[in-house]
């Protein structure tokens, strides 16, 4: 199953409907054609009382394609940095949420690469390690009236340098700090639904070691 955010809304693309509805669905949809796919994506969108929706169809990579070509496809990649300790990762405040950095990946740059230089600009620090791959997250948003889907591909990251984390104001970071286990109910909070997944995912494997 994929999960495709609106901000705080969530658009799942499954081919198990029956067990995946939740209390809080708004509209299903049963793929056929592109138009009216478009229809459906637009309706959502502009009916942010609906706080799912559901896509269903035999083959869930090929519904993603479908999906993908509704839209302009904006590849990204971003870290999740825990310390040496792995008690505390580095958090993010962006346009007054809680964030983790990203940025999206350049022409002939690969996610991994991509996902260090964002983390080294964004929170003005080196000596980083990708540990392993964690999720890719989706997310709709809008940039001069043109409809964007952004696939954000995570890392799990290891700090091990001593320089202060900063952040990058041109990107409007106002704060870059390191979230202990204790705060993270409450960094979350603040957080869009695709950061959350981010963590939990990071949590989860953690717990599993």
């Amino acid at each position: 199953m994929y999960k495709i955010f609106f901000k705080d809304r969530a658009l799942f693309l499954t081919k198990h409907i029956d067990s995946v509805l939740t209390p809080d669905f708004g509209a299903i949809h049963k793929l056929g054609s592109d138009g009216e796919l478009k229809k459906f994506l637009r309706d959502f969108e502009n009916n942010e009382k609906r706080k799912e929706a559901f896509i269903y169809h035999y083959n869930e990579f090929e519904l993603l394609q479908r999906v993908r070509k509704c839209y302009k496809n904006l590849p990204a990649a971003g870290g999740l940095v825990w310390n040496p300790a792995r008690d505390a990762f580095l958090g993010i405040t962006r346009r007054g949420r809680n964030d983790l950095p990203k940025g999206k990946v350049e022409p002939d740059e690969t996610f991994e690469a991509a996902a260090i230089r964002e983390v080294q600009e964004e929170c003005n620090i080196e000596s980083l390690r990708i540990k392993r791959p964690l999720i890719s997250t989706f997310h709709i948003y809008y940039i001069d009236e043109v409809p964007i889907l952004k696939e954000t591909m995570w890392f799990e990251m290891i700090y091990n340098g001593n320089k202060n984390p900063s952040p990058q104001k041109e990107e409007d970071i106002t704060a870059v700090e390191w979230v202990n286990l204790q705060n993270i109910d409450k960094f979350v909070r603040n957080a869009f639904p695709s950061v959350r997944e981010v963590i939990e995912t990071s949590l989860n494997r953690l717990l599993d070691c």
